[in-house]
Parts: C-alpha cells; structure tokens; sequence
C-alpha cells in the first residue's frame, strides 16, 4: 500500500513539473531591447548597434486589453492582440502584417518575419517613472549604459572638468549644457547620414552635434549643415568641440 501511494506521488510530481507555469508564458507588461543595449554599451557606433540588433526598442503589452505598442527610437505603433496560441501572441498592426510574440525563457521574443530578424527583449531593471512616455524605460537604461559615468574633458571648453551624462538626460559638468538627448531613429539620423548625433541644450536652447565614439573616448564636433536654405538640412562633422574619456 505505502509502495503504491510512494508511486502515486511520485507520478503526481512529475506531471505538476511538466506543467506549464502561466508566468513562463506571460508577456505582459514592458520590455526593452537589453541586446541592443549590451552591444552599445561596449563603446562602439550608437545606431550601428541599435540596427543590428533592432529596430524595435521597447514593447508594451496588455493582454487583458488585447493591445500591444511598441517604439522603435522615433514613433510609436499601436497594434491589437488577436489571441494567443501554443504560447505566441499574434499583433495585428493596420496596413501591415502581423508580428508574432512569445515568451522565450526571462525574455519576450518577437519572432522573425519576411521584414524583420529575429528580436529579443527584457524587463527594465530600473523602470521609468509612472506616466512616462512609451521608450523612456529603454532610453534610460540606454544612457546609464552608454553615457553613464564620469568623463574628463581632456580638450576644448572646460578642459580637465569631469562630465557626468545623467540616466534622465541631465548634464552636469559640460560648459553650457544641462541636457542632453541621443538620436535614435527617424529624421535626426537620416539629417546626419552615417554619423550618430546627440541634441545638446541650455535652459531649453539647444541645436545638434556630431560624436564619435571610440572605447573610452567621445568626440563631440560641430554639426555642419551642408544643405541648401530651401533643401532638408544635411549635418557632416565641423570643427571638434570637445574630447572627453570615461574615467
């Protein structure tokens, strides 16, 4: 009799442990691309990381509305969740086809299609603060891991001050800036052909640069416009403005 309830039990484990744990399929909620992040954070070409391992950038699912959005450095997109089957959520986006989700261990994947490759996303460590906008939680961790840190201005302005580029945008230490905001996607990348861009502002005055990272160090160069008056600005790099190396 304890043989055949030992038996019974034992059955009774395995089967609860082959069973799938709803949280394992879960996919609501907000996830960012931590892939495209770990790449830029080696010091590399911003956008060169974030379109080999994007383009999305942070997804928002709420399966209990059946909506799902997603930024991409530049827009938002908001789609409908059409169900869920062997744990892959359908996304229907209008004028375009449908983009597969599912769970893939602690990350949500957007499974490949004829447009796009294969993409992976995580929970943000540090969630933005409630309200903020759709790409906050993945601009965020971007800065810390990219911009993070101390700096020393080893030329131009303020040579020898240490610069400190903030999670939320704020700098401290950069003669005449207090905010900063990297370019992404969209018209900001497309006005700066190959090169990355960061805005850089005073007291809400600002205009765009140039930089160049390399390892440790960032140059940081006037942005020439090369258009005509009446054509869409065209930025190349002008004259360097500062020379800066993460301590």
């Amino acid at each position: 009799m304890r043989k055949a309830l030992l038996a019974t039990s034992l059955l009774t484990l395995l089967l609860g442990g082959c069973a799938s744990n709803p949280a394992d399929l879960d996919v609501s909620g907000t996830w960012i691309n931590q892939v495209a992040i770990d790449a830029a954070a080696k010091g590399g070409p911003l956008r060169e990381a974030l379109q080999s391992f994007g383009p999305t950038l942070e997804w928002e699912v709420n399966t209990k509305a059946a909506q799902a959005r997603y930024y991409n450095g530049f827009e938002v997109a908001e789609g409908k969740l059409l169900g869920e089957k062997s744990g892959a959520w359908s996304v229907d986006f209008y004028g375009s086809s449908a983009t597969e989700l599912k769970r893939k261990g602690k990350q949500l994947q957007q499974v490949a299609n004829d447009n796009e490759p294969e993409q992976l996303f995580a929970r943000p460590k540090e969630p933005a603060p409630d309200g903020a906008p759709l790409g906050a939680n993945f601009e965020r961790a971007l800065y810390a891991a990219y911009m993070g840190g101390d700096w020393k201005i080893l030329d131009g302005f303020g040579s020898g001050a240490i610069v400190q580029f903030q999670a939320n945008g704020k700098v401290a230490g950069l003669p005449n800036v207090d905010q900063y905001s990297l370019c992404l996607a969209g018209d900001c990348a497309s006005m700066s052909g190959g090169y990355d861009s960061i805005w850089l502002q005073l007291n809400g005055q600002g205009n765009p640069w140039i930089f160049v990272r390399k390892d440790k160090q960032l140059e940081i160069f006037q942005a020439v416009n090369t258009a005509q008056a009446d054509e869409v600005p065209q930025f190349t790099p002008g004259p360097r403005q500062w020379l800066l190396e993460k301590q």
